[in-house]
């Protein structure tokens, strides 16, 4: 038996029951544990490891034997003692834009609703006559404040609407919008020298998802960093990354493309953004973002 441990939240446990049948179906048994995260408390601890410390204190007790997480969510470092033992197939990563086809399609002083200061940073880049408002609770909250008038639009994960069975609720994909770092991903966590996971890996995902979490670990970027990267396979093995960072209010931002192996690919890309600036943009989304 294998104890699949997760936070309580839909799309939470919808996660977690794939990993546990995928696990099921490479021949292990598996069931889920619930763990109720500082995040789910609404406790704002430690930034991303709001949502994942509860999960690792309960991996290292033993309590669980593997950590389920959408992967845009764990921080850079992980427990002493824990390894990230597996990342399954990606779904799709980009993000959904719900109420409308495309940005060009809303009026100036149109509402966009989303809780990420990413995707704000980057609607305000693309579109300053835009009011974007802060929209928190789940996915189905959200909608409904969609459906009620709060917003005009709404900006979600693409994947975590599919994973809902509520893609009836995109309007048009945000081709535009760099996605979050591991955004469509899950990371499978592990106590170091237990591989029983591992069955479920896949290449691909791995290896640019690691890509974009070097990059945001060469940045310390956090959730309060305006930081978009996507990787995707190259020939001859290597990736190509993007990256967008910028500031909260999209008045400045740097965009670039790069590929080299995967390996070697997020601290050369985060290099190249310091060489551009980056920086002194880091510095003072941090301090937009305190204010």
């Amino acid at each position: 038996m294998i104890c699949v441990g997760t936070r309580g939240s839909a799309l939470a446990l919808v996660q977690a029951g794939w990993v546990a049948a995928a696990l099921e179906r490479s021949g292990l048994e598996a069931e889920l544990v619930t763990i109720a995260t500082a995040g789910d408390r609404g406790r704002d601890v430690g930034d991303k490891a709001r949502w994942t410390s509860a999960l690792e204190e309960a991996l290292l007790r033993g309590e669980i034997d593997v950590a389920v997480h959408s992967a845009k969510d764990v921080p850079g470092e992980l427990a002493d003692g824990t390894v990230i033992v597996a990342i399954p197939e990606r779904r799709d990563p980009r993000d959904a834009l719900c109420g409308c086809t495309d940005l060009d399609s809303l009026p100036p002083g149109a509402r966009v609703g989303t809780s990420s200061i990413r995707r704000a940073a980057q609607i305000h880049a693309l579109r300053d006559d835009l009011e974007v408002t802060e929209l928190r609770g789940n996915v189905d909250t959200r909608l409904r404040k969609l459906g009620a008038g709060e917003v005009d639009a709404l900006v979600l994960a693409l994947a975590g609407l599919a994973r809902l069975g509520r893609a009836d609720a995109v309007g048009g994909v945000l081709a535009e919008l760099v996605p979050a770092p591991g955004q469509g991903a899950l990371i499978v966590q592990a106590r170091a020298g237990d591989e029983r996971a591992r069955a479920i890996n896949d290449p691909i995902a791995e290896r640019c998802v690691l890509a974009e979490r070097a990059l945001a670990r060469a940045l310390n970027a956090g959730c309060a960093t305006p930081l978009g990267a996507i990787a995707a396979p190259a020939p001859d093995g290597d990736l190509m990354l993007r990256a967008w960072l910028g500031l909260p209010d999209g008045s400045h931002w740097i965009e670039d493309e790069f590929t080299a192996p995967a390996d070697l690919v997020g601290a050369a890309m985060a290099k190249r953004l310091l060489a551009a600036g980056a920086g002194e943009l880091l510095v003072r989304a941090a301090e937009m973002a305190s204010v």
